[in-house]
């Protein structure tokens, strides 16, 4: 299984910029698939999860309303629209995937696929 991360970049406060994740390697379909974020000197944190299908969704009170997550079944895809971005947005940004469709889970050890992550930083 290989998740592959990009999309990262230096933005201003208030830009918007959209993350990209390509799967291969497995079943996409049977996968809940997740961002996390890591920001320096800090743990790694639960920033969205969508389900299989793509029609659930679940995020951290931290992004509601400024992040959009969606999913491309047909081309392995997962994406994460940031908007508003803020100086609390800069992290090391990772896209996970879990096997079955529980996306209620913000817990990093229930994901047992990473990406690499791309680093997004929001200067102000």
């Amino acid at each position: 299984v290989q998740l592959q991360a990009s999309g990262g970049g230096l933005v201003q406060a208030g830009d918007s910029l959209r993350l990209s994740c390509a799967a291969s390697g497995l079943t996409f379909i049977q996968y809940v698939m997740a961002w996390f974020r890591q920001a320096p000197g800090k743990e790694r944190e639960f920033v969205a999860s969508i389900n299989s299908s793509g029609v659930r969704k679940n995020y951290a009170d931290s992004v509601q309303g400024r992040f959009i997550l969606s999913r491309d079944n047909s081309k392995k895809m997962l994406f994460l629209q940031m908007n508003d971005l803020k100086r609390e947005d800069t992290a090391v940004y990772y896209c996970a995937a879990r096997y079955g469709n529980n996306f209620y889970s913000r817990a990093s050890r229930d994901y047992g696929y990473w990406g690499q992550g791309t680093l997004v930083t929001v200067s102000s």
